[in-house]
């Protein structure tokens, strides 16, 4: 008996949101006559992947796909509308025809679609998964706002704030920088703990990172009471951190080892020239 042949699914990665940022290999899936699918929080309500391409100057394809996975805490909802999406995505990959995937951000960060390649492959364990990696949206918030995540032997953390303040307060100590994904259920209460420590100085929001309504917030005072879109998230830096004194490996040998190489090599010519004058 034939088996047909699946198309395969492939999650490309668009970027935060300033379609400039959607790598070649994304844009060159979505020309590729693959068929689209992407993310809606309801039924026919707008998909900000599907903006990010539209400002990119594509046309969306006439039988491109939405597929809708509900912001909520019911499991029950979320178990029926996962099923309904990778089933669906099932059907047309059974066509033969490869399946894109828009995805905001990074594919493999913080992202619908590995749980969606999951859900696929448990249907249909035969389908062939490619994942195009992209801009998360973390650092093009620091490429924005000049903020360096990590230099050297500087150590960072990506977390989402729902962990809770208690966390967050714990991590502050053990990171140079700390990146809250997020942010908007907790906002008050992180802005709190950052004024306690004494960073907010140190300390940057962002939200919607490249899309036309991005905002940029240096003062995290001001957001205390307000209400935050759900793309938002915190760079914070602890300059004050307190660090071990444990000696660290750079590069690709130890620093002793380097040292005493170069060494080795100006005591050579000396040990050379000792030899020609006994001989």
């Amino acid at each position: 008996m034939h088996t047909p042949r699946h198309g395969r699914l492939i999650g490309a990665s668009l970027g935060p949101g300033d379609p400039g940022l959607i790598t070649r290999r994304a844009w060159a899936a979505l020309q590729s006559g693959a068929r689209w699918a992407y993310p809606v929080k309801r039924a026919e309500e707008s998909s900000y992947a599907l903006a990010i391409v539209r400002r990119g100057g594509l046309a969306v394809p006439d039988d491109a796909e939405a597929l809708v996975f509900p912001m909520t805490h019911d499991a029950n909802l979320l178990a029926r509308a996962w099923t309904r999406a990778a089933t669906r995505c099932v059907e047309l990959l059974a066509e033969g025809r490869d399946l894109v995937f828009l995805v905001e951000g990074d594919a493999s960060t913080f992202a619908t679609f590995g749980h969606l390649a999951r859900a696929v492959r448990e249907l249909a364990p035969g389908v062939a998964v490619e994942t195009i990696p992209g801009v998360p949206s973390f650092a093009a918030a620091a490429a924005r706002t000049g903020v360096t995540l990590a230099e050297e032997d500087e150590t960072l953390a990506v977390i989402p704030a729902n962990y809770g303040v208690a966390v967050i307060d714990r991590l502050l100590d053990e990171f140079d920088t700390l990146v809250l994904m997020k942010v908007k259920p907790r906002i008050d209460e992180v802005v709190t703990l950052l004024e306690q420590r004494g960073l907010l100085a140190s300390s940057r929001f962002v939200e919607r990172v490249g899309a036309p309504d991005e905002r940029l917030v240096d003062d995290l005072a001001s957001l205390k009471g307000t209400t935050v879109n759900y793309l938002s998230l915190m760079l914070v830096q602890n300059p004050r951190r307190t660090r071990d004194d444990t000696p660290r490996q750079r590069g690709c040998r130890p620093r002793r080892a380097k040292v005493a190489s170069a060494t080795e090599m100006t005591q050579e010519p000396e040990r050379e020239q000792e030899k020609a004058g006994t001989s």
